[in-house]
């Protein structure tokens, strides 16, 4: 049914255009050969009429009113689509950017031919004001979060900064790669393969994290813990090593290492490294770097140990 009603308002296929202009030319050659006529006055008699108001309903009207409004929806349709070729084939403009271009164009196209039904059915609009107030409070209401996602569109669009190929982090925990903006949403590609639609609002009025906004530069923490008698100096050594023969290891700034605590049962370090490209991945470099920590510090007879406790029995007779 659904496909049914967009075919019927927005055809794409040739054939439906051609029947689009037969169907135009046909209705217009009855009506001036006058062969529409008695059935437009039976069908715009009294019998058939009803009043809302001032405004006098017919069937003949409502009809009418319908082929109008089919056509119209085609005309728009076939120029809304060529719009949007056209915009789409603007290489200076971004994908997200054209999106919103679009749904601009498009909302302006279906308002200005409303109104020319309106106009074209003899509908007095002074006559809907007080109705259309009412109704508009409601809409208003009703719309008001789409109108705001729509703003922020606009916002984000000439802020830029959330663009397409993103990859950001939000406060509710999502995150993952920017696909596209929309004019109410903004679809996010998260790590696990998820397609999640995050109202543009969201970037507007919540915390947002840009990994990519002005570089792709990332760091990665590691915290290693090393038995006590260990040779602080060469853990040290090992641990920097490590980082730099990691290819995907930035050497600007480069891998430091630092001693940040004595423990209850291990001497604490904190390694920090760069990526040049945080969107190639955070993991794997990290998981690299340890399993490289791993063998040095088992080739050099270093223990990374685990939590332990001694016990001191002072009367073991209680135990006999």
């Amino acid at each position: 049914m659904n496909k049914f009603w967009t075919l019927l308002f927005k055809p794409r296929a040739w054939i439906a255009k051609l029947l689009l202009v037969i169907v135009v030319i046909v209705f217009f050659s009855l009506g001036y050969v006058g062969y529409l006529q008695p059935i437009k006055a039976f069908l715009d008699s009294d019998e058939l009429a009803f009043h809302v108001g001032d405004i006098r309903f017919s069937v003949f009207l409502l009809v009418k009113a319908g082929l109008i409004i089919i056509i119209l929806f085609w005309l728009v349709g076939i120029i809304s689509e060529l719009l949007e070729d056209r915009i789409r084939a603007i290489n200076g403009i971004k994908t997200s950017n054209r999106a919103l271009i679009i749904k601009a164009i498009q909302f302006v196209i279906y308002f200005t031919a409303i109104l020319f039904t309106l106009g074209v059915l003899g509908i007095d609009l002074t006559a809907l004001t007080v109705f259309s107030g009412a109704v508009g409070i409601g809409i208003g209401f009703g719309l008001q979060k789409i109108a705001s996602n729509f703003i922020s569109g606009i916002i984000l669009l000439f802020e830029k900064s959330v663009e397409e190929g993103d990859l950001v982090g939000l406060s509710d925990g999502i995150s993952g790669f920017v696909r596209g903006t929309g004019a109410r949403y903004t679809l996010i590609e998260t790590f696990e393969g998820h397609e999640v639609m995050v109202p543009n609002e969201d970037f507007i009025t919540n915390r947002v994290t840009n990994w990519t906004f002005s570089n792709s530069r990332a760091r990665i923490d590691l915290n290693i813990g090393v038995a006590y008698g260990s040779d602080l100096d060469k853990v040290s050594e090992l641990i920097v090593e490590a980082a730099r023969e990691h290819p995907r290891c930035s050497e600007a700034p480069a891998a430091e290492c630092y001693l940040v605590d004595f423990g209850d049962s291990s001497v604490n370090f904190t390694l920090y490294f760069w990526v040049d490209d945080v969107v190639e991945g955070r993991i794997r470099p990290k998981s690299d770097v340890l399993f490289a920590i791993w063998r040095k510090f088992a080739a050099n007879n270093i223990e990374i140990p685990f939590p332990q406790r001694d016990l001191h029995i002072k009367n073991p007779e209680a135990f006999k």
